[in-house]
């Protein structure tokens, strides 16, 4: 009897170990199905990320295409209009001159006549005014000697 007991402890203990021994495995594998699931998740995360960046490029690139598109368009409306204007700019150069160089002939004139006029006053001026300047500067300059003089030397 003792033997069948202790057979049935042997049978308990074995049969308690081995569904703990179960248990334990089933929470192994919810613990590597946990890692497997954040791991999925976190792949998956980083995949929409990188995706909605590459998106988001290719939208900037569109938009740069377009730009650049329609610049070269409207360039290539208004080149014809800016070399019209051009053409009619230098055909109104060619059409002013004349009147120009007429207006520097009656110019020319009055001004060499008010130059030969003024010349003399403002020489006159200058040989009475020089002999002020010579002197105002030789006054600054002792002033400057006496100031030098009552600094301390350095």
């Amino acid at each position: 009897m003792k033997f069948s007991l202790v057979a049935a402890l042997v049978v308990v203990l074995a049969v308690a170990h081995g569904s703990e021994a179960v248990s334990l495995v089933k929470r192994d594998v919810q613990s590597d199905v946990d890692k497997i699931t954040k791991l999925i998740n976190d792949m998956s995360a980083s995949i929409t990320s990188a995706t909605q960046d590459m998106v988001e490029k290719v939208k900037a690139l569109e938009v740069t295409n377009t730009a650049q598109t329609y610049m070269e368009d409207s360039r290539a409306k208004i080149q014809p209009l800016v070399d019209k204007v051009q053409a009619e700019a230098a055909k109104l150069q060619e059409q002013v001159k004349p009147f120009i160089a007429n207006i520097e002939d009656q110019i020319r004139p009055l001004t060499e006549n008010f130059s030969t006029q003024v010349k003399p006053l403002t020489d006159n001026f200058h040989t009475q005014v020089k002999p002020l300047t010579d002197m105002m500067e030789k006054f600054f300059q002792q002033v400057m000697d006496q100031t030098k003089a009552l600094l301390p030397p350095q």
